[in-house]
């Protein structure tokens, strides 16, 4: 079996490029032929690719993004769809817990008669009011609220009455910061801060929805 020369494959080989440039490349030899066919084929792939693939890619890679997203929306809104009848109960259930909250907070003109129903509601326990001072009231992102500095005296029958009468008004009355003492002739002084709720009144609400959207315009700003 002959041995294979490769130096003299290397010699043919290298003979082919030789006096290329005043021949017509139809008239080449093979190898150059072939490996002439090679590079245009790898520049007009080249130039496909970053004149025009590489666009179809990003657009198809944001197309594929586009899909998921579009996916999920789907899938939220036909879960949305299935449990429609659900929610909206749902949503009965709350407007009417709201408005049940409603009715039990007075509006701003029924605020006197709230706080002659607290004065009622101590004297008629047999209490002596020493101070009912209303203070500054604390307006809410949708309630206002009032506290009230009280101090009255009486028996610790007379103080459990009163804390039964504030329980049962129409009204919400809560005690806070409550201070028991009881003096020499055994008479109990109550210190404490009631607080009643009444809700905002229209001028109320746009006032708060205003000064909301203008924190959040200079939360932004800053």
């Amino acid at each position: 079996m002959a041995k294979l020369d490769l130096n003299a494959l290397g010699a043919q080989f290298t003979d082919q490029f030789r006096n290329l440039g005043g021949r017509h490349p139809g008239q080449w030899p093979l190898a150059p032929r072939v490996l002439c066919s090679v590079g245009v084929m790898a520049a007009v792939v080249a130039a496909g690719y970053f004149g025009y693939w590489s666009s179809q890619f990003e657009e198809q890679d944001a197309g594929a993004q586009t899909e998921l997203k579009l996916r999920d929306e789907y899938k939220f809104k036909t879960s949305q769809a299935v449990n429609l009848e659900a929610l909206r109960a749902q949503k009965a259930q709350v407007d009417q817990y709201v408005e049940r909250l409603q009715k039990q907070l007075p509006s701003k003109a029924e605020m006197d008669a709230l706080l002659k129903d607290i004065g009622r509601a101590g004297t008629g326990s047999g209490l002596q009011f020493e101070s009912f001072k209303p203070a500054q009231v604390v307006v809410k992102d949708y309630y206002a609220e009032l506290p009230i500095d009280i101090r009255v005296t009486g028996s610790y029958h007379d103080i459990g009455a009163f804390a039964g009468n504030m329980a049962n008004l129409s009204r919400i009355v809560t005690l806070n910061n409550m201070s028991l003492n009881a003096g020499k002739d055994g008479v109990l002084t109550l210190d404490a801060v009631v607080k009643t709720f009444r809700y905002l009144d229209p001028e109320e609400v746009s006032a708060q929805r205003k000064a909301a959207a203008d924190k959040k315009k200079a939360a932004k700003k800053s």
